[in-house]
């Protein structure tokens, strides 16, 4: 019997962890590891007490034609990676390392497209986690190297060559 390599291993967690999502568009899963411990895990959903899009039946985005990943002042989720990291003290997220997961929710197909929106990359580099995993097929993954991030500073307006 082959055994599974380790970030294989926890990407798999991290997909059981998508399946209790509730978000009908994309079901995230995502667990913060450090020093070979899992830390916290995380998916996206209403905020505690609050009524979520799948009891309810709908999805305000959706309804209103809001292309993936704009508007997300509208959803009702929080997103899996901001679960993850509020579920952990910074002191257990500090040169951690998130692992991400995500399938389509109408059709169960994995997202080879799946990445962290502008906002939980503001929180994952606040946390100090210092790489992020994310699934791409049952075996194939990216490695993200949040100092790229940082970097790559994605809030900042592009300017143009001549500037």
């Amino acid at each position: 019997m082959k055994r599974i390599d380790k970030e294989n291993y926890y990407l798999d967690i991290a997909e059981t962890v998508l399946e209790r999502s509730t978000c009908l568009r994309r079901c995230y899963g995502a667990i913060i590891v450090k020093a070979d411990e899992i830390v916290s895990t995380g998916y996206n959903g209403a905020p505690r007490g609050r009524r979520n899009c799948a009891d309810l039946g709908f999805c305000t985005r959706e309804a209103m034609n809001i292309p993936s990943g704009q508007r997300y002042e509208l959803c009702r989720s929080v997103h899996a990676e901001a679960n993850a990291i509020i579920s952990a003290a910074r002191s257990e997220t500090l040169g951690g390392t998130l692992y991400l997961a995500g399938r389509d929710a109408k059709t169960g197909e994995l997202l080879h497209d799946a990445t962290s929106c502008s906002m939980c990359r503001r929180l994952i580099i606040n946390a100090g986690i210092q790489r992020v995993v994310i699934r791409r097929t049952p075996t194939e993954y990216d490695v993200v190297h949040v100092e790229d991030w940082i970097r790559e500073d994605d809030s900042l307006p592009e300017r143009s060559e001549e500037e």
